[in-house]
């Protein structure tokens, strides 16, 4: 059931959509996917450069592979962090289990090959958040084109840690730089979860 007070269907499906792990084995269609790809990529951008890259992997090999890859690293980190051992292998066997069971990874990248150059090292980090924000809103059309076409979808930050490892993994070129997981198929599970009011997150002024 969907919180929207709206019969809008933009704004039914902003309401509507959860983020949702759990999907059915059944592939997702080639055009399907491109179809929600080509909505990100209607996304508004800095400059409209449009830095977002995107690494398709569907098949399970290569899902293990990128899987085993970011478990070693999120094992080793975590040992480091001296978190009991019993701590490390659920959470590493959870990491598993959402790369390996969803039928799409959609690896989502940024390049700042695009995007401008400054003399001072403010303005640079300046232009690489903005990047950054350009991709997430991308992730956010992918994500309410997934839902609005019975698809289900969650973005996974993890690439986040480990950004060498998804880029040796995938084989991606040197200036893509990994930014999230976007996992995506057919939903096998259904998911209510509200907002925190919103008088409690704003300010007029």
């Amino acid at each position: 059931m969907s919180d929207s007070p709206f019969t809008n269907p933009v704004l039914d499906s902003i309401f509507a959509r959860r983020s949702l792990r759990r999907y059915q084995s059944q592939p997702v269609p080639k055009p399907l996917i491109e179809q929600v790809l080509a909505a990100g990529t209607w996304a508004p951008s800095a400059h409209n450069r449009q830095p977002w890259r995107f690494a398709v992997v569907t098949t399970d090999e290569q899902k293990r592979h990128l899987a085993l890859a970011m478990g070693a690293r999120l094992r080793a980190d975590l040992q480091a962090d001296h978190v009991p051992e019993s701590v490390i292998a659920a959470d590493v066997e959870r990491s598993y289990d959402r790369l390996t069971s969803a039928p799409v990874l959609i690896v989502m990248n940024l390049t700042m090959a695009d995007m401008d150059t400054y003399s001072d090292a403010a303005r640079n980090q300046s232009e690489s958040i903005m990047a950054i924000q350009s991709v997430a809103m991308c992730g956010q059309n992918i994500l309410l084109a997934a839902h609005s076409l019975g698809l289900a979808a969650c973005w996974m930050c993890a690439p986040l840690f480990c950004p060498d490892v998804v880029r040796q993994a995938l084989d991606l070129p040197d200036d893509w730089q990994p930014q999230g997981i976007i996992t995506l198929g057919y939903p096998d599970q259904s998911r209510e979860r509200t907002r925190e009011p919103l008088e409690t997150r704003l300010l007029w002024r």
